[in-house]
């Protein structure tokens, strides 16, 4: 950690501030901090770990303020699927490349945008859409993402907007989903020396302007149309696929 300097340090808290915006319910703030930690930090994979108890924090807290609108029976449905994604990621760890995952993961995106749209167009109904196939490979999608670089975002976005959740519901769902899937991944990440105490002191001095831009975010959240909400979802969703494929 000593050779980080005073912009590395300008960058980190930037980068706390918007996951705090983020889990706060601003849509596309947390798929900066990953691009812009990789970038920052000295190895790509050490700032999956480094990243995370950040996370952690901005969970609890966006849990907390969105405690009574969540629709906590989702999160249960896609969870085991999830977990399955998040072992599958921990054993690909050491062997796949950054560049595999982030190609592997801007085509699968941008594939079931347009795939969600074609079957709007076609019908109305959602239950085919949320069938069991589409929730286990979401799921395990998710979980393998967040496990490999804290880019599941994007997935767990794609489904839930899909669901067509009330902007607060939507926050609130996400954020009880992401609060079990980061303290599960703990382990792990420890075990795979990611998650360590030469790093931890930087990510715990981030904890605090992560905190604070979570509270700030549901006064800016009130003031989005839900029109407008849905809308900026798809863009960032696209916007991250993009971004993905093209590095």
């Amino acid at each position: 950690m000593n050779e980080l300097e005073l912009s590395h340090w300008i960058f980190g808290v930037l980068g706390a501030i918007f996951i705090g915006l983020g889990k706060g319910g601003l849509p596309g703030m947390g798929n900066l901090t990953v691009a812009m930690y990789a970038i920052v930090l000295p190895d790509p994979k050490l700032s999956v770990g480094v990243l995370l108890p950040i996370l952690c924090a901005s969970d609890i807290v966006a849990v907390r303020i969105y405690r009574k609108h969540a629709q906590v029976r989702d999160v249960a449905r896609l969870l085991p699927w999830a977990i399955v994604g998040i072992i599958l990621g921990y054993l690909c760890f050491q062997r796949l490349s950054s560049e595999t995952v982030r190609v592997f993961m801007g085509g699968m995106l941008l594939g079931l945008t347009v795939l969600h749209f074609v079957h709007q167009r076609l019908s109305d109904k959602s239950a085919k859409t949320h069938g069991l196939f589409f929730r286990s490979f979401l799921g395990i999608l998710g979980g393998f993402a967040t496990m490999i670089a804290n880019a599941a975002g994007p997935v767990a976005a794609f489904y839930f907007i899909s669901m067509r959740l009330p902007k607060v519901v939507f926050v609130g769902t996400t954020a009880w989903f992401f609060l079990v899937v980061n303290w599960i991944k703990i382990p792990f990440m420890i075990d795979l020396g990611i998650i360590n105490t030469t790093w931890f002191p930087f990510s715990m001095a981030m904890m605090l302007p992560a905190i604070l831009a979570t509270l700030v975010a549901p006064h800016i959240l009130k003031r989005i149309p839900q029109k407008t909400f849905s809308i900026l979802i798809w863009f960032f969703i696209v916007l991250a696929a993009i971004k993905l494929l093209l590095g």
